[in-house]
């Protein structure tokens, strides 16, 4: 004879017997066994981040939505905004990945060339990293050149916001011409507008590899042929 679990046994009285109550999990207990799922949060941002990066490659930053994002990160719209209140939060966490992903690189290519680089050489290892010569650096490459244009055309981010990049690569190359004047012993002229300058080219070579109208190798020819340009008077060359 079987019994429901959702039975009662019936209660004679006898002190014998005792009613059986069937075992109800109470409201919040864990079940025996149950291990709860650990999340982390910064993981959880970088995935969405990471969408918002795709969804701009794809369909410009007109294109990003709490609806697409969500999509492309296969969660719920509810939980991208539990991660980021509005759109311009996540925007700008977007540009803040792109750079800080790009300066984990430079600090590699430093920390390769060893601590008596000559100028020129860490200069050419840090305006090669901005190049898109591969598909991460292409992604981010489109990313920056998505906001620099919506600077001027949208609502949602403004160029003041945008600027922290090109300002602190300015400083790098400033930086490194200053060490290449004073190595070399010449009197220093203006590094810091040579430095604006050889941000706008590289700007400029990145843009124009995204457009297919210079190649990989062209590029990279173009960046010895700036530096040699720069520095030749410094050195002597």
């Amino acid at each position: 004879m079987f019994v429901s679990l959702n039975a009662v046994r019936p209660y004679h009285g006898c002190g014998m017997c005792v009613p059986y109550r069937p075992k109800i999990p109470r409201c919040g207990r864990k079940a025996a066994g149950h291990v709860p799922r650990l999340v982390d949060h910064e993981v959880r941002r970088r995935h969405i981040i990471d969408a918002v990066r795709r969804v701009i490659v794809t369909g410009g930053l007109e294109g990003v939505t709490f609806q697409t994002v969500a999509a492309e990160a296969g969660i719920s719209v509810r939980l991208v905004q539990y991660y980021f209140g509005t759109k311009k939060e996540f925007l700008l966490a977007t540009h803040r990945s792109v750079m800080e992903d790009a300066g984990a690189r430079f600090m590699q290519r430093w920390t390769a060339l060893g601590p008596d680089a000559a100028p020129r050489e860490a200069l050419r290892a840090v305006l090669t990293e901005l190049l898109p010569l591969d598909d991460r650096r292409r992604e981010e490459a489109l990313v920056l050149g998505a906001f620099g244009w919506a600077a001027v055309t949208s609502r949602d981010i403004t160029a003041e916001e945008t600027f922290a990049a090109p300002r602190a690569l300015v400083m790098v190359v400033a930086d490194q011409l200053g060490r290449a004047r004073h190595t070399d012993g010449s009197s220093p002229r203006n590094p810091e507008l040579d430095a604006e300058l050889v941000a706008m080219a590289i700007g400029g070579l990145a843009q124009g590899m995204l457009q297919g109208y210079w190649t990989a190798d062209a590029a990279v020819e173009l960046v010895d042929h700036l530096l040699d340009r720069i520095l030749g008077w410094q050195t002597g060359s």
